[in-house]
């Protein structure tokens, strides 16, 4: 298929965005650049239900299965770090029905408890012009409510109809629009939960689909990039789906597992690792989909980042540049379930392990 011919180039041009946005107030060292690996660790019990009260002893982290020594570690709540929230309207990858969905959903959760959030909020809207941030981070539901409702989002451009070349360009900016978002991040400290309401950008991987060699390494440096920079930027990413109960049982509920195994080495490459689903489970986050209750998953996702625990430790030798580095936290009470980001990959400028 010739769509890849098309986007291998502008896969690779992504690549500086990250990095050209980075500034000196990143909370840990750009990708690139050795340090200490940041967590932020959600931890419940069978039943789902946030558990408190752990302590460092508790934690063991595996980096590639071999212990980590944690350094610093603090239990998340008010005045003690809980992540800043960031709610994205995607208003490329939704129909407009879906994404005036979106829109009430957003201001019945902004409004309720008469708009006081329990902690900061910001709001960015994601069109075929790009991804603009709405609002400065704050508590008050109200004032978000109406920033949504006075950014008016319009009927996109780019359709289904347009077939696998809409797909390719709707692909094209969400992956961009990722891109800027972590890279503005990136200048904030502390930690940051991404709530991404839309159904997801194209998968564009399957049967027919070739590449060459040089595009997959353009796609596996992307990959590399994107994952590596949220990282740096803290940031955890939710999936929730607006399409609801009206996307269930179809193929985007399930279909993101296909491309969950890790990507090691370029030959591995498809688009499908870079689905919305798949970088939200890498990142610690959660996908939430066949549900039309919009406003309760978002504010079940603000409550899970309201808690936890932020630890860091010190990354062993990274290895050949590239490299890939698998996550594992272990708990030592029985029942306890740890949700984390699942790996990342040897900064560019890190010296080869010896």
């Amino acid at each position: 298929m010739q769509g890849w011919f098309r986007l291998w180039p502008l896969v690779f041009s992504l690549l500086p965005v990250g990095h050209a946005q980075q500034g000196s107030e990143s909370p840990l060292p750009a990708p690139g650049a050795p340090g200490p690996i940041a967590l932020d660790v959600a931890v419940t019990d069978q039943a789902g239900n946030p558990v408190q009260g752990l302590e460092k002893g508790d934690f063991t982290v595996l980096d590639n299965q071999q212990p980590a020594r944690i350094g610093s570690f603090a239990e998340k709540g008010p005045g003690s770090g809980a992540a800043e929230v960031v709610l994205v309207v995607d208003a490329v990858n939704a129909s407009f029905s879906a994404v005036s969905y979106e829109r009430s959903e957003l201001d019945k959760f902004l409004k309720a408890k008469e708009g006081q959030l329990a902690q900061p909020f910001s709001l960015a809207v994601f069109t075929d012009a790009g991804i603009s941030i709405a609002s400065q981070p704050t508590r008050d539901g109200n004032a978000l409510a109406a920033a949504l409702d006075a950014d008016q989002t319009g009927l996109r451009t780019i359709r289904h109809s347009q077939g696998f070349y809409g797909a390719e360009d709707r692909l094209q900016l969400s992956i961009r629009a990722l891109l800027q978002l972590t890279a503005y991040e990136a200048k904030r400290p502390g930690p940051k939960l991404v709530i991404w309401v839309g159904p997801g950008w194209p998968y564009l991987s399957g049967p027919g689909i070739e590449s060459t060699n040089k595009q997959q390494q353009a796609l596996f440096e992307t990959i590399i990039e994107l994952r590596n920079s949220m990282r740096a930027a803290q940031i955890t990413l939710d999936s929730v789906d607006p399409l609801g109960t009206g996307d269930a049982a179809g193929f985007r509920t399930i279909y993101y597992k296909n491309f969950l195994k890790p990507v090691t080495k370029p030959s591995q490459v498809q688009l499908g690792n870079l689905a919305l689903q798949v970088l939200s489970l890498e990142s610690g986050g959660r996908v939430l989909n066949s549900n039309n209750d919009i406003s309760a998953e978002v504010a079940a996702c603000a409550r899970a980042a309201a808690a936890g625990y932020l630890l860091t430790y010190q990354a062993p030798a990274a290895g050949q540049p590239g490299a890939y580095h698998a996550i594992q936290v272990q708990l030592s009470k029985p029942g306890l379930v740890a949700r984390t980001r699942t790996g990342y990959y040897a900064p560019a400028g890190a010296a080869p392990s010896r």
